[in-house]
Protein backbone atom coordinates (compact mmCIF):
# COMPACT_ATOMS: atom_id res chain seq x y z
CA UNK A 1 0.00 0.00 0.00
CA UNK A 2 1.70 3.20 -1.19
CA UNK A 3 0.69 6.22 0.83
CA UNK A 4 0.79 9.50 -1.08
CA UNK A 5 1.82 12.62 0.82
CA UNK A 6 -0.01 15.93 0.79
CA UNK A 7 1.66 19.21 -0.11
CA UNK A 8 1.77 20.20 3.58
CA UNK A 9 3.39 16.86 4.48
CA UNK A 10 5.97 17.31 1.75
CA UNK A 11 6.81 20.74 3.13
CA UNK A 12 7.27 19.22 6.60
CA UNK A 13 9.48 16.51 5.12
CA UNK A 14 11.51 19.16 3.33
CA UNK A 15 12.04 21.00 6.62
CA UNK A 16 13.18 17.85 8.37
CA UNK A 17 15.28 16.76 5.40
CA UNK A 18 17.17 20.04 5.39
CA UNK A 19 18.01 19.61 9.07
CA UNK A 20 19.09 16.01 8.46
CA UNK A 21 21.36 17.09 5.61
CA UNK A 22 22.95 19.69 7.89
CA UNK A 23 23.61 17.10 10.58
CA UNK A 24 25.17 14.69 8.10
CA UNK A 25 27.36 17.49 6.70
CA UNK A 26 28.79 18.07 10.20
CA UNK A 27 29.44 14.35 10.65
CA UNK A 28 31.16 14.15 7.27
CA UNK A 29 33.46 17.01 8.23
CA UNK A 30 34.40 15.24 11.46
CA UNK A 31 35.13 11.90 9.78
CA UNK A 32 38.92 11.98 9.71
CA UNK A 33 41.73 9.54 10.39
CA UNK A 34 42.04 8.93 14.15
CA UNK A 35 38.31 9.35 14.88
CA UNK A 36 36.25 6.36 16.00
CA UNK A 37 32.94 5.49 14.42
CA UNK A 38 31.20 5.65 17.81
CA UNK A 39 32.35 9.27 18.16
CA UNK A 40 30.63 10.05 14.86
CA UNK A 41 27.49 8.32 16.08
CA UNK A 42 27.41 10.41 19.26
CA UNK A 43 27.82 13.58 17.22
CA UNK A 44 24.97 12.62 14.90
CA UNK A 45 22.63 11.76 17.76
CA UNK A 46 23.46 14.89 19.74
CA UNK A 47 22.89 17.12 16.70
CA UNK A 48 19.56 15.49 15.85
CA UNK A 49 18.27 15.82 19.42
CA UNK A 50 19.47 19.43 19.59
CA UNK A 51 17.49 20.19 16.42
CA UNK A 52 14.27 18.87 17.94
CA UNK A 53 14.31 15.63 16.00
CA UNK A 54 14.54 11.96 16.93
CA UNK A 55 17.04 9.47 15.45
CA UNK A 56 14.96 6.93 13.55
CA UNK A 57 17.46 4.06 13.39
CA UNK A 58 18.21 3.70 17.10
CA UNK A 59 16.06 0.92 18.51
CA UNK A 60 14.77 -0.05 15.05
CA UNK A 61 14.35 -3.71 14.21
CA UNK A 62 13.51 -6.89 16.07
CA UNK A 63 12.79 -6.65 19.80
CA UNK A 64 15.64 -9.04 20.60
CA UNK A 65 18.15 -7.22 18.37
CA UNK A 66 17.32 -3.52 17.93
CA UNK A 67 19.83 -1.37 16.08
CA UNK A 68 22.01 0.08 18.87
CA UNK A 69 22.99 3.41 17.32
CA UNK A 70 21.67 6.49 15.53
CA UNK A 71 24.15 6.41 12.65
CA UNK A 72 25.17 3.54 10.38
CA UNK A 73 28.95 3.59 9.79
CA UNK A 74 30.08 1.11 7.13
CA UNK A 75 33.78 0.92 6.25
CA UNK A 76 35.37 -0.45 3.04
CA UNK A 77 33.77 -3.86 2.33
CA UNK A 78 30.91 -3.04 4.72
CA UNK A 79 27.99 -1.97 2.56
CA UNK A 80 25.27 -0.83 4.97
CA UNK A 81 24.05 -1.09 8.58
CA UNK A 82 27.54 -0.94 10.05
CA UNK A 83 27.32 -0.65 13.83
CA UNK A 84 29.46 2.18 15.28
CA UNK A 85 32.09 1.11 17.78
CA UNK A 86 35.75 1.45 18.60
CA UNK A 87 37.00 1.22 15.02
CA UNK A 88 39.51 4.04 14.41
CA UNK A 89 39.26 5.51 10.93
CA UNK A 90 42.50 5.50 8.96
CA UNK A 91 43.78 7.12 5.80
CA UNK A 92 42.65 5.17 2.75
CA UNK A 93 39.33 4.01 4.21
CA UNK A 94 36.05 4.75 2.51
CA UNK A 95 33.15 5.32 4.88
CA UNK A 96 29.41 5.10 4.27
CA UNK A 97 27.34 7.26 6.61
CA UNK A 98 23.60 6.50 6.68
CA UNK A 99 21.32 8.58 8.89
CA UNK A 100 17.57 8.82 9.44
CA UNK A 101 15.47 11.20 11.51
CA UNK A 102 11.91 11.83 12.62
CA UNK A 103 11.08 15.53 12.76
CA UNK A 104 9.58 16.92 14.89
CA UNK A 105 10.51 14.45 17.59
CA UNK A 106 7.11 13.35 18.88
CA UNK A 107 4.73 13.50 15.92
CA UNK A 108 6.84 14.14 12.85
CA UNK A 109 7.73 12.53 9.55
CA UNK A 110 10.75 10.49 8.56
CA UNK A 111 13.59 11.27 6.16
CA UNK A 112 16.65 9.22 5.32
CA UNK A 113 19.95 9.87 3.51
CA UNK A 114 23.42 8.42 3.01
CA UNK A 115 26.81 9.29 1.53
CA UNK A 116 30.09 7.48 1.01
CA UNK A 117 33.18 9.57 1.68
CA UNK A 118 36.97 9.21 1.57
CA UNK A 119 39.04 9.23 4.74
CA UNK A 120 42.23 11.08 3.90
CA UNK A 121 43.92 10.07 0.67
CA UNK A 122 42.26 7.07 -0.99
CA UNK A 123 43.16 4.92 -3.98
CA UNK A 124 42.05 5.76 -7.50
CA UNK A 125 39.84 2.65 -7.68
CA UNK A 126 38.10 3.77 -4.50
CA UNK A 127 37.60 7.26 -5.95
CA UNK A 128 36.12 5.77 -9.10
CA UNK A 129 33.73 3.57 -7.12
CA UNK A 130 32.44 6.54 -5.11
CA UNK A 131 32.03 8.62 -8.28
CA UNK A 132 30.05 5.92 -10.10
CA UNK A 133 27.78 5.24 -7.10
CA UNK A 134 27.02 8.94 -6.64
CA UNK A 135 26.28 9.23 -10.34
CA UNK A 136 23.94 6.24 -10.08
CA UNK A 137 21.87 8.27 -7.62
CA UNK A 138 21.91 11.16 -10.10
CA UNK A 139 20.50 8.81 -12.76
CA UNK A 140 17.54 8.23 -10.47
CA UNK A 141 17.06 11.92 -9.79
CA UNK A 142 17.35 12.89 -13.46
CA UNK A 143 14.64 10.45 -14.55
CA UNK A 144 12.02 10.51 -11.80
CA UNK A 145 8.68 11.99 -12.82
CA UNK A 146 5.00 11.25 -12.28
CA UNK A 147 3.74 8.94 -15.01
CA UNK A 148 7.03 7.12 -15.56
CA UNK A 149 7.68 3.47 -14.74
CA UNK A 150 10.00 3.04 -11.77
CA UNK A 151 11.42 -0.22 -13.13
CA UNK A 152 12.43 1.36 -16.42
CA UNK A 153 14.41 3.95 -14.45
CA UNK A 154 15.94 1.15 -12.37
CA UNK A 155 17.11 -0.39 -15.64
CA UNK A 156 18.89 2.87 -16.53
CA UNK A 157 20.62 2.79 -13.14
CA UNK A 158 21.69 -0.82 -13.57
CA UNK A 159 22.90 -0.22 -17.12
CA UNK A 160 24.97 2.77 -16.05
CA UNK A 161 26.63 0.91 -13.17
CA UNK A 162 27.38 -2.23 -15.14
CA UNK A 163 28.73 -0.41 -18.19
CA UNK A 164 31.10 1.36 -15.79
CA UNK A 165 32.36 -2.07 -14.68
CA UNK A 166 30.65 -2.41 -11.30
CA UNK A 167 27.89 -4.55 -9.77
CA UNK A 168 24.47 -3.50 -8.46
CA UNK A 169 23.57 -5.13 -5.15
CA UNK A 170 20.39 -7.22 -5.57
CA UNK A 171 19.39 -8.20 -2.04
CA UNK A 172 18.90 -4.65 -0.71
CA UNK A 173 16.64 -1.96 -2.16
CA UNK A 174 15.37 1.56 -1.65
CA UNK A 175 11.91 2.18 -0.19
CA UNK A 176 9.06 4.53 0.47
CA UNK A 177 9.42 6.74 3.53
CA UNK A 178 7.55 9.43 5.44
CA UNK A 179 5.12 8.04 8.02
CA UNK A 180 7.50 5.20 8.88
CA UNK A 181 11.19 4.42 8.46
CA UNK A 182 10.30 1.96 5.69
CA UNK A 183 7.14 2.08 3.58
CA UNK A 184 6.01 0.64 0.28
CA UNK A 185 7.15 0.47 -2.43
CA UNK A 186 10.42 -1.41 -2.52
CA UNK A 187 12.79 0.21 -5.03
CA UNK A 188 15.41 -2.04 -6.62
CA UNK A 189 18.39 -0.56 -8.43
CA UNK A 190 18.08 -3.16 -11.17
CA UNK A 191 15.52 -4.20 -13.77
CA UNK A 192 12.91 -6.85 -13.00
CA UNK A 193 11.24 -8.22 -16.15
CA UNK A 194 7.44 -7.83 -16.31
CA UNK A 195 7.41 -5.63 -13.19
CA UNK A 196 5.79 -2.21 -13.43
CA UNK A 197 5.15 0.65 -11.03
CA UNK A 198 3.94 3.95 -12.42
CA UNK A 199 5.13 6.88 -10.34
CA UNK A 200 2.47 9.20 -8.93
CA UNK A 201 2.61 12.75 -7.69
CA UNK A 202 2.94 12.74 -3.90
CA UNK A 203 5.05 9.60 -3.60
CA UNK A 204 7.97 10.07 -1.21
CA UNK A 205 10.84 7.69 -1.88
CA UNK A 206 14.27 6.92 -0.45
CA UNK A 207 16.46 6.17 -3.47
CA UNK A 208 19.68 4.39 -2.54
CA UNK A 209 21.97 2.78 -5.11
CA UNK A 210 24.37 0.28 -3.52
CA UNK A 211 27.33 -0.66 -5.69
CA UNK A 212 30.14 -3.21 -5.38
CA UNK A 213 33.51 -3.07 -7.09
CA UNK A 214 33.35 -6.88 -7.31
CA UNK A 215 30.57 -9.43 -6.87
CA UNK A 216 27.12 -8.12 -5.97
CA UNK A 217 26.45 -10.88 -3.43
CA UNK A 218 26.40 -9.92 0.25
CA UNK A 219 26.23 -11.48 3.72
CA UNK A 220 25.37 -10.32 7.24
CA UNK A 221 27.96 -10.45 10.02
CA UNK A 222 27.44 -12.04 13.43
CA UNK A 223 26.02 -8.83 14.92
CA UNK A 224 23.00 -9.48 12.65
CA UNK A 225 23.25 -5.94 11.30
CA UNK A 226 26.47 -5.20 9.44
CA UNK A 227 26.20 -6.23 5.78
CA UNK A 228 29.39 -6.85 3.81
CA UNK A 229 30.26 -7.93 0.28
CA UNK A 230 30.72 -11.68 0.08
CA UNK A 231 34.05 -11.35 -1.75
CA UNK A 232 35.21 -8.48 0.53
CA UNK A 233 35.35 -6.03 -2.37
CA UNK A 234 34.95 -2.30 -1.80
CA UNK A 235 31.40 -0.99 -1.95
CA UNK A 236 29.59 2.33 -1.75
CA UNK A 237 26.13 3.70 -0.98
CA UNK A 238 24.36 7.02 -1.61
CA UNK A 239 20.80 7.99 -0.70
CA UNK A 240 18.35 10.88 -0.89
CA UNK A 241 14.71 11.19 0.12
CA UNK A 242 12.67 12.69 -2.72
CA UNK A 243 9.08 13.68 -3.50
CA UNK A 244 7.63 12.87 -6.93
CA UNK A 245 6.06 15.76 -8.87
CA UNK A 246 4.51 16.20 -12.32
CA UNK A 247 7.73 17.76 -13.60
CA UNK A 248 10.34 15.60 -11.86
CA UNK A 249 11.27 15.22 -8.22
CA UNK A 250 12.11 17.42 -5.25
CA UNK A 251 15.16 16.34 -3.26
CA UNK A 252 14.05 16.72 0.35
CA UNK A 253 17.39 15.89 2.00
CA UNK A 254 19.50 18.84 0.97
Amino acid sequence: MIRLKSESEIQELKKGGKILAGVLAKVKKAAKAGVTTVELDKMAEDEILLSGGQPSFKGYGEVNNPFPASLCTSVNEQLVHGVPGGYILKNGDILSLDLGMRFPKDHGLYTDMAVTIPVGKISQPAKNLIKVTKRALDVWLDNLKAGRDLFQIAKKVQDYVEVAGYSVVRDLVGHGVGHAVHEDPQIPNYFIPRAELILKEGMVLALEPMVSAGDYRIKTLNDNWTIVTLDKSLCAHFEHTVAITKRGCIVLTK
